[in-house]
């Protein structure tokens, strides 16, 4: 064998074995000897002890350790050592086998001191984690240091704020639809600088007694505060400004940076701090007052004064002082003319309310804190007289209601536009909106055409005084508002009767019947409610109804309706006549809005059930804030009080076949620094096209034979309804064509009254009339504009409807189904008859219409009158609920001879 291949002699020490446990001279093999293992290999390894290439001991065990003791084994040993060592990843001591700090983990050599000792180096296990006492202590002392120098460098960079340099804001523009300028608002901020001696004793200690009662010994700041305004920002609530004096007049002064972040919180505490130390109280109270936002456009106290009582400031009583301190805690809910267009909520009865209480809650604490006497407190028990909110005759007229809705489509739609109340009174923004001058322009004429001609509160004071109207018009295919009325004048009359009025809209109502019968059908009225509710049957037109008069109301399967005391609901039709062929005087659902019959819709709306009728409603785009109670049979013929913009809104779903866009203002908003929003459609599907389509074409019938005959435009198509209410106190007219859909309310109401509620009055006598209703001067407003608003626009024709559902009640027909076509003539109608006497042959009368009404030639003898009624129902009396209940003419069925009026029709 060649010499290189011979194995190279062993050492005496021991072969590989050796090698493993580190034996001095051995090469390095693959195993040293356990870690914390003291002594040298030979005292591990003793004779007989059993190494590689040695059979003399059956196993091998390690020689003795510490003091002499011996293990069986390497896994022994290993764990010995973990135990005495501290663990795998601790080195061996000094005189091990490696030598000192060989190991993996090992700790810092002696002599050598980190600065921050931490994992420490003298602890093992989890006390190395655990920072000392001289660690912790330092810690605290280097943050306590850094605060103090941010706060030291904080309130040396900032300055205290000039409130006189603050007191500007930027214009509003607002454009018309076409781009022209509408107006210019916002940017002439209401506000004059007055000294502190001008501002009343009265008016700084009520401030100070409701807002900050220490702020004459304070420091300015309320720790508490801050750290709660903090806390709310850090987990995404809502925030909250400084609760001193000095804070809001900080931040009423800093309106360069009006954002909620933590950074601007910080930046008004340390302005507070300074202005608390370096500022007088009195400069300071006299900038807040001359800084703060009372509403109305008025900053600062003399800008108020002048807003609300038309006094200067230095004039003020105690009362009118604690009022404005109410106003600082948010105008739009305690202004008593109210704010609806910022909140639906902000009624002017519910805002008197909480002025009332907010101002004399404060009168009770300057009492309490000694600034008032208790006599003169007493004085002070009602709200003073202020006055009317518009002053700046730029928005006299319809300007001011139209401002007035762009304002309250940005600010309750913040989310998604970016701005905010406090955002809009700075200004700065460049607002488009969907308003048509020349349509605005029309609809006031036509509106003040009719009040002029027709109201006469001098010749008739009880009964035409306090008369307005209320309108809005809408393009179906978008939604967006394209004109309003909402009143005289917004300098004189200051809520908007387009957007919120109360007044109910009666047989306008019903369509939403018919479509909830047309999209859910009925229930089936032979199973338990839970099959009733999944077997239903959708409703034809051409579906047969009682239009009995006082038609006893029942339950989907048949049992008496009853309320909660047990009275049976008896619904009556207008002047207690009943429509339809005895003795079960069937009539079709056509014939029935045609004629408005109440008693038919009635029936239907409790066999499709109420809850659908109003989700059909809500589908529509009416707010559910605005419906009644849907628990009573009436809510099928019109108790709720939707504004005249949800009318016209919800009609255009019908005209845009069942597509629903909810009503908007505005399109784009611009400020200095680009887009701030646009609007973005988001048409939803109301109802199948077929559903709409056919719901427009029974109300087509409505204009073109029934009782919105008024409304007629030659050569155009036209759907519509008319509407009355119980007790006359208000009227509707509510139609649309393909390309626009407009409601026009009527009703008295004297809502200028300080600190009254809103009481509608009657209308019985109003314009001459014997009563009001849907199909007179409201049909004829809506006639007048429709006409000029569509001058320039072509005839378009709603989509023909397919057939639908099923003919329920399903007997002979006693009259044929009016035709949709304009080309033909109307077909015969049901006379109606009382339902005591029994009807005497007649024969078929023909239609000639006019302007303002339709000739019946033929026909039996009776008196002039109103033909085609529909009535409210009463349950005995018991219901909460109002009934409701409607005059049709112009083109109603009239009896006798003679001449119906200047809107009904001559009969001959």
């Amino acid at each position: 064998m060649s010499e290189h291949r011979r194995k190279p002699p062993q050492p005496q020490g021991g072969g590989r074995a050796a090698a493993r446990r580190g034996q001095p001279g051995s090469s390095p093999g693959r195993r040293g000897a356990p870690r914390g293992a003291s002594g040298s290999p030979a005292d591990s390894y003793g004779p007989g002890s059993g190494s590689y290439g040695s059979s003399s001991q059956g196993s091998t065990s390690y020689g003795p350790r510490d003091g002499g003791r011996s293990y069986g084994g390497r896994a022994e040993a290993r764990r010995a050592a973990q135990r005495s060592g501290g663990g795998r990843r601790r080195a061996p001591g000094p005189g091990g086998p490696t030598g000192p700090g060989r190991g993996r983990g090992r700790t810092a050599p002696p002599g050598r001191k980190r600065i921050i000792d931490y994992p420490r180096a003298d602890k093992y296990g989890w006390h190395r984690w655990v920072p000392s006492w001289k660690l912790v202590t330092g810690l605290f002392i280097c943050f306590v240091g850094s605060l103090v120098a941010v706060a030291g460098l904080g309130y040396y960079l900032v300055a205290v704020p000039n409130v006189a340099q603050a007191a500007t804001a930027q214009n509003n523009v607002y454009y018309w639809s076409d781009g022209t300028e509408m107006v210019r608002t916002g940017g002439e901020i209401n506000r004059q600088i007055i000294n502190y001696a001008d501002i009343p004793r009265d008016m700084r200690y009520a401030v100070i007694s409701q807002e900050n009662k220490t702020f004459e010994t304070d420091s300015g700041i309320d720790p508490k505060g801050i750290a709660r305004a903090l806390f709310n920002m850090a987990r995404g609530g809502q925030t909250q400004g400084g609760s001193t004096i000095t804070q809001q007049y900080v931040k009423n002064a800093m309106l360069d940076d009006q954002s909620q972040t933590v950074s601007r919180k910080f930046k008004e505490i340390f302005v507070a701090i300074k202005v608390g130390a370096e500022v007088p109280k009195d400069q300071i109270m006299a900038g807040y007052l001359n800084s703060a936002y009372f509403g109305r456009g008025a900053y600062g106290l003399q800008a108020a004064s002048r807003a609300y009582f038309n006094k200067d400031a230095k004039d003020l009583n105690a009362g009118q002082c604690a009022f404005l301190a109410a106003m600082l805690k948010g105008a739009t809910y305690y202004d008593p003319a109210g704010a609806t267009s910022l909140d639906p909520t902000a009624t002017a009865s519910a805002n008197q309310k909480r002025a009332l209480a907010q101002m004399q809650d404060t009168l009770n604490k300057m009492v309490q804190y000694g600034h008032l006497s208790a006599t003169e407190r007493a004085k002070y028990t009602t709200l003073p007289k202020w006055q009317n909110p518009r002053s700046n005759s730029r928005l006299s007229g319809q300007i001011g209601y139209l401002v007035d809705l762009a304002k309250s489509y940005l600010v309750n739609n913040s989310k998604e536009t970016g701005i905010t109340a406090d955002k809009l009174q700075r200004g700065g923004y460049r607002i488009y909106t969907t308003f048509d001058k020349k349509k605005v322009n029309e609809l006031e004429a036509a509106v003040k055409n009719v009040q002029k001609t027709n109201i006469k509160p001098k010749l008739r004071p009880k009964t035409d005084t306090y008369v307005q109207f209320g309108g809005a018009s809408v393009d179906p295919s978008s939604g967006a508002i394209k004109a309003i009325y909402g009143g005289e004048d917004a300098t004189k009359h200051f809520t908007d009767n387009a957007d919120a009025t109360g007044a109910q809209v009666g047989s306008t109502f019903k369509p939403f019947v018919l479509a909830a019968a047309m999209k859910w059908g009925v229930r089936n009225p032979d199973g338990p409610e839970e099959q009733a509710q999944d077997e239903r049957t959708i409703a034809s037109p051409k579906s047969l109804y009682s239009g009995k008069n006082k038609l006893k109301i029942k339950n989907y399967d048949g049992s008496v309706w009853t309320d909660q005391h047990g009275k049976e609901w008896l619904q009556t039709n207008d002047g207690n006549e009943s429509v339809g062929r005895p003795p079960n005087y069937k009539i079709d659902l056509r014939e029935a809005m045609r004629l408005s019959v109440n008693s038919a819709y009635v029936q239907l709306g409790m066999d499709v059930g109420l809850d659908k009728v109003k989700e059909t409603a809500l589908d529509a785009g009416i707010l559910e804030s605005s419906l009644a109670d849907s628990h009573y049979p009436s809510f099928s013929i019109g108790t709720s009080d939707p504004s005249a913009i949800r009318m016209a809104g919800a009609y255009s779903t019908f005209a845009n076949s069942g597509k629903q866009n909810d009503p908007y203002s505005v399109t784009r908003v611009l400020s200095k620094d680009g887009e701030v929003y646009r609007h973005k459609a988001a048409p939803k599907d109301a109802f199948d096209p077929n559903v709409a389509n056919n719901v427009t074409d029974v109300l087509k019938t409505v204009v073109d034979k029934g009782t919105g005959t008024n409304a007629r435009l030659p050569g155009r198509d036209v759907a519509g309804k008319t509407g009355t209410t119980d007790g006359n106190k208000s009227a509707w007219f509510v139609g649309y064509t393909p390309q626009l859909s407009t409601a026009i309310s009527m009703f008295r109401l004297d809502d200028n009254a300080n600190n009254k509620a809103r009481t509608f009055l009657e209308m019985y006598g109003t314009g001459g009339q014997k009563k009001i209703h849907g199909a007179s001067f409201p049909a004829q407003i809506w006639h007048d504009y429709m006409a000029e608003a569509l001058q320039n626009q072509p005839p378009e024709r709603f989509t023909p409807p397919q057939p639908i559902g099923k003919a329920l009640n399903a007997e002979p027909s006693p009259t044929p189904t009016p035709s949709v076509s304009e080309s033909q003539s109307a077909s015969p109608t049901p006379t109606p008859t009382p339902s005591n006497t029994a009807p005497s042959p007649r024969p078929t009368p023909s239609f000639t219409c006019g302007f303002f009404g339709c000739n019946a030639n033929g026909g039996g003898n009776g008196g002039n009158g109103n033909g085609g009624n529909d009535g409210g129902g009463t349950n005995g009396g018991t219901s909460p609920t109002p009934t409701i209940t409607e005059t049709t003419t112009g083109g109603g069925t009239n009896r006798g001879n003679g001449n119906g009026g200047f809107f009904g029709g001559q009969t001959g």
